[in-house]
């Protein structure tokens, strides 16, 4: 499964960057917003950084609206992924993007037939946003599982289902087991996939235990 992580913080993406554990990068309005730079100079600094996709969102949203925002957003970078909401311009918006040979993430998809749509006008990516469903008490997973169900039974889809709105590390763990294509993650989520509470109880026992000889490797002299 790849991991995409779901920020435009500059700072962020360079540090997770560095790991090799990062495949592209998602972002929204509210996300770029939230750096207080400009929208482009920050999606062209994002794509820089990462090799993979790079989900840049319209802010438009009737057809013509969302074709031509996607077009001027598609020029900044080749890894440039165009984000359009699943509304039936949305869809229309996607099909015309596809056809210039744009990479397109159709989002907000909360079901699917909605999925299912989006799949049939070449998008890229479905976002399915499993944390939102879950906070109307539905299962946000199902929907995952139903979409992959559906996808699998037919090989002329080749659109990637890209978990959104992931909440915890347990989201990862069900799309990981699901055979989901990408996970969206945020930053403080993706750090939290190192933690076990008997990873460090065990790391803490093996520095007491070299404390102890009163050796150090990086003063040893060399042979």
């Amino acid at each position: 499964m790849k991991f995409f992580v779901d920020t435009a913080d500059i700072e962020q993406i360079r540090d997770l960057a560095a790991t090799g554990l990062l495949d592209g990068v998602t972002t929204n309005p509210s996300l770029v917003a939230k750096t207080g730079g400009d929208f482009f100079e920050v999606v062209r600094e994002i794509c820089a950084l990462v090799d993979g996709p790079v989900s840049a969102e319209v802010a438009a949203t009737d057809v013509d609206g969302m074709v031509d925002e996607g077009r001027t957003l598609a020029e900044l970078a080749d890894n440039v992924a165009i984000k359009v909401p699943l509304t039936w311009d949305g869809l229309k918006a996607c099909r015309a993007l596809r056809q210039d040979g744009t990479m397109v993430n159709v989002t907000l998809c909360f079901s699917a037939n909605q999925a299912l749509l989006a799949a049939k006008a070449g998008a890229s990516f479905i976002s399915p946003f499993v944390g939102r469903l879950d906070d109307i008490g539905q299962d946000g997973m199902q929907l995952i599982a139903e979409i992959i169900e559906i996808y699998g039974n037919y090989d002329s889809i080749d659109t990637e289902v890209l978990v959104a709105s992931v909440r915890s590390p347990m989201h990862v763990l069900h799309a990981a087991r699901l055979g989901a294509d990408v996970c969206t993650i945020p930053p403080d989520v993706i750090r939290q996939l190192t933690k076990h509470a008997l990873t460090d109880k065990g790391l803490d026992a093996f520095l007491a235990d070299w404390r102890q000889t009163g050796q150090s490797i990086l003063d040893r002299d060399a042979p």
